[in-house]
């Protein structure tokens, strides 16, 4: 789990598929979930993209 101050609390999964990842992100408080696929050697890039897409799908209520 992860806990940014703007965010609140969220919860990141990581699945492998080969040589790629799959990272979800949940936010606690609404249940928005999103997910970015990226290579399975950058996990912190992939992360940081989901919670970017998170970000933007709780500012715009998509």
């Amino acid at each position: 789990m992860a806990d940014d101050d703007d965010l609140g609390e969220v919860i990141v999964e990581t699945v492998r598929n080969g040589p790629y990842i799959k990272c979800s992100a949940i936010h606690v408080a609404t249940g928005r979930e999103v997910s970015a696929m990226g290579p399975v050697n950058e996990p912190k890039a992939v992360e940081r993209v989901a919670i970017a897409k998170l970000r933007r799908a709780l500012e715009t209520g998509r």
